[in-house]
């Protein structure tokens, strides 16, 4: 079978530590991520126009990460990656969920562990807060996969006023699973973040693990009137609605850090930021980073990422070693106590050592990419050191790159380098040896096809009728 039931995995694989046996000791654990942002759209690595000051307070009191990647260029295998702390190739999670051709439901499979598992197992209060897009089933909601509680949607882009999408199962924004009336809702924003104040204040007295997943600034563009306030200086009406959003996030965000500053835990909580990929097509900035959400270039995957818990983490500092998103779980369930065993076979590392100083070596020696283009085509990409080797399934041409010298990946090197090139396409083929096929599709290849016809054409047409010189 396919899908391992919940109850089998949460048996086989936790481990309780005896660590956690004081809930003094322990570490609230809030993991905040944002959709679609670009690298280059947060105060922290110098947006000057959209203000962003407490994303940017956040990470003054913590770690900034010049070079931090999610472990996947689009939505739902990013998130996947994230809570089990695993590439999502390994287990076939490569794709949205959706409406897709599939004999089982689409679906975080069951067989995994979660993050939420180990923290539900280990007395931790536990809630995801926000957009899911883990699978549309029953079987696959928070609730049913180590969470106490949820208030969001299961689904992809969402309207940001909880307007139902006609005809599609379970819309609407749900509360453990139950219809929330549109007219309890204001901006999904704005009711994310006084969903996760009013969590953190319900469970003050314990620790808890918030998983607060924001829908912002994923389209469809909407904004109140008090976030397009924050960005009236904005010129170019998309990317002032695009900026409204992220400005209304970063409201959200410091009012949730404001509630554990009122009730003094700010300093024993852990927080992650970070975007699930890179910044989406339109309106979204990645600069300096060639690219946008669903490429391996580093504007798909290297995206805003900090961390912050006062005491244990240096403040004011920026880590340049790559770290990625798979090293969220093992760092946090590290700061709890808990521990992991080794059946759950986790990519990432726990990465307090690193940013303490008390190990000086690289969290990873190469990190890997893969995208499902169709049946049995593939896009791949490694970064090693400084070195990065792209294989462009869409532009079918294999690339390297060296990052020290050309972040913005203009200068292809592969020509010059084919001993390089063959080295490092040897390492993707041992590392991709070990995952699987996805268990289902998605449109990402067909889009992205599309997407590299419409420039193609686009040049050309630039370019037409000059003259030979």
């Amino acid at each position: 079978m396919r899908f391992l039931s919940y109850s089998l995995s949460v048996i086989a694989f936790v481990s309780c530590s005896g660590l956690a046996a004081d809930a003094a000791d322990r570490p609230n654990v809030i993991v905040i991520v944002s959709d679609d942002q670009g690298y280059s759209d947060v105060g922290f690595n110098g947006c000057c126009e959209i203000p962003t000051p407490r994303l940017d307070a956040l990470a003054a009191s913590g770690v900034a990460f010049d070079a931090g990647y999610a472990s996947h260029p689009y939505c739902s295998p990013s998130r996947a990656g994230l809570l089990t702390g695993r590439y999502q190739q390994r287990f076939g999670h490569e794709c949205n969920p959706g409406i897709v051709d599939s004999d089982e439901p689409a679906g975080l499979p069951l067989d995994q562990t979660l993050m939420s598992d180990l923290f539900h197992e280990n007395g931790y209060r536990t809630a995801a807060i926000g957009k899911w897009h883990l699978g549309d089933e029953e079987s696959f909601w928070p609730t049913n996969r180590g969470f106490d509680e949820w208030f969001g949607f299961s689904g992809g882009g969402y309207s940001y006023w909880g307007t139902p999408k006609p005809g599609m199962p379970y819309a609407g924004v749900l509360r453990d699973g139950k219809p929330v009336p549109v007219e309890e809702l204001s901006h999904l924003t704005d009711d994310f973040s006084t969903e996760a104040v009013r969590f953190i204040e319900d469970n003050q007295d314990s620790p808890f693990f918030l998983y607060l997943a924001y829908n912002a600034p994923h389209a469809p563009d909407h904004a109140t009137r008090e976030h397009l306030a924050m960005v009236e200086h904005i010129e170019y009406g998309g990317r002032a609605v695009y900026g409204a959003m992220v400005a209304g996030m970063d409201a959200g965000i410091g009012r949730v850090h404001d509630k554990l500053k009122e009730l003094e835990i700010d300093d024993n909580t852990l927080i992650f930021f970070f975007s699930d990929n890179g910044g989406r097509v339109s309106h979204a900035r990645n600069l300096p980073l060639r690219g946008h959400k669903g490429m391996l270039f580093e504007g798909g995957v290297r995206v805003p990422f900090c961390v912050s818990w006062p005491g244990h983490v240096p403040a004011g500092k920026r880590y340049r070693q790559p770290v990625s998103s798979l090293d969220i779980m093992p760092t946090v369930l590290a700061a709890a106590g808990i521990q992991a065993k080794p059946e759950l076979e986790l990519d990432g590392v726990d990465l307090l050592p690193y940013l303490s100083g008390t190990n000086r070596s690289t969290p990873h020696e190469r990190l890997f990419w893969r995208y499902a283009m169709g049946d049995g085509e593939y896009g791949f990409a490694v970064r090693e050191g400084n070195l990065k080797l792209v294989q462009s399934a869409y532009k079918n041409r294999t690339l390297l790159f060296d990052l020290s010298e050309d972040v913005g990946e203009r200068v292809d090197l592969a020509q010059q380098q084919p001993e390089t090139v063959e080295r490092l396409s040897s390492l993707i083929r041992d590392w991709d040896a070990g995952n699987v096929k996805p268990l289902w599709l998605d449109p990402h290849g067909a889009n992205v096809h599309k997407e590299e016809a419409a420039r193609e054409k686009a040049v050309n047409a630039a370019s037409r009728g000059q003259k030979d010189r």
